[in-house]
């Protein structure tokens, strides 16, 4: 297909897929649309719930495969709207609409990519696009409900929003319930074992701990402790103090590696909310980097989570749109830059995967 063809078309897409309704755990009517939309174009497709999946036609197993992935599930809009967030306008230079920024823009681009990669026989790398949901409630039904259904991955594109700039780092996320155990006594006595005095320590502990391993792309792994509970009554020593802790993991470390640090050097119970939030990150001499790079992209470490973090494999996050519109009131991406993604993906793969 021509690369312009597919760009009206990606642009065409991404206005019906703003005009669905699609929360997280409700993508089941854009998943519909977007399988549809391969289907017409020759293009079989694979479903589990509400992800939709495919392979470019000359699939070889020999070959390794790359992924190309992002979400098509929105957070509902917030109260300052003042438009139709399902509405789809184009005024000036702006497509209005839920969704459009995050990530319908990086999601159509991919697919459009796919389709200008998929009847080419002599690619280097085979080629995986998933659509994929749950992704904005980090949920269990998406990304990682498909991913052993989708074969062997080498590396993988996941869109977000970047301005097309390469997030090639991805800090992971540890949510950790802390219990500090004392004994109940009565205040006015020499009673009890004071639990909040047992939690100081551990606290000041996570104030102050610095890990050994430094990354280069996030500088040091922040801890930080936000909430803290205990007591029943003034006159009552605590037996229990409980606090939460944020842990904001680099790629220097695993979650699980972090976690046995923690729990090696507090007195405290540590549990974990989920350590299935990852840290991610690809090498910035990756050829997909490289040849991003070479197209004046810039690389960074991103903050935000993502369906990233779900992999085990090199990926990087890049998408057209910017991060700092997204779930903002009156959501818009610049009409050009569904045109821009995907020339942008295009151009960025074509050194990596042609075998010409």
């Amino acid at each position: 297909m021509l690369l312009e063809n597919i760009q009206k078309e990606s642009l065409d897409l991404l206005r019906q897929l703003i005009r669905i309704q699609s929360f997280s755990k409700e993508e089941d009517r854009t998943a519909n649309l977007i399988a549809q939309f391969l289907e017409e174009r020759g293009v079989k497709t694979q479903r589990k719930m509400n992800n939709v999946w495919a392979y470019n036609k000359h699939f070889d197993p020999a070959k390794p495969t790359l992924l190309l992935n992002s979400h098509h599930d929105t957070v509902k809009p917030n109260s300052g709207y003042t438009r139709d967030p399902y509405d789809a306008a184009i005024e000036g230079d702006k497509l209005f609409g839920l969704g459009s920024n995050d990530a319908g823009g990086c999601l159509v681009s991919l697919i459009g990519t796919f389709l200008y990669y998929y009847e080419q026989a002599d690619l280097k790398y085979n080629i995986c696009l998933a659509a994929t949901a749950e992704e904005e409630i980090s949920g269990n039904n998406g990304l990682e409900l498909v991913l052993p259904d989708l074969g062997e991955l080498e590396f993988g594109i996941v869109g977000e929003p970047t301005e097309m700039n390469l997030a090639i780092a991805e800090r992971g996320l540890l949510v950790l319930d802390c219990v500090s155990h004392g004994k109940a006594g009565h205040a006015a006595r020499e009673e009890g074992e004071n639990a909040i005095y047992k939690a100081l320590k551990d606290i000041e502990w996570f104030r102050n701990y610095q890990f050994p391993k430094v990354s280069e792309v996030f500088g040091p792994l922040k801890m930080t402790v936000t909430i803290i509970n205990a007591g029943s009554q003034h006159n009552v020593v605590p037996a229990n103090c409980t606090f939460t802790v944020d842990v904001r993991v680099t790629d220097a470390y695993t979650n699980e590696e972090v976690l046995e640090i923690i729990r090696a050097n507090v007195d405290c119970d540590v549990t974990p909310r989920s350590i299935r939030l990852k840290p991610s990150s690809i090498d910035k001499n990756h050829p997909v980097v490289q040849a991003g790079v070479a197209l004046g992209k810039t690389t960074y470490g991103s903050p935000t989570t993502s369906d990233q973090a779900l992999l085990d494999i090199p990926s990087v996050k890049c998408g057209p749109g910017f991060s700092g519109r997204s779930h903002m009131a009156d959501e818009f991406l610049y009409v050009r830059e569904v045109a821009e993604g995907v020339e942008g993906y295009v151009n960025m793969l074509k050194p990596v995967i042609n075998g010409k």
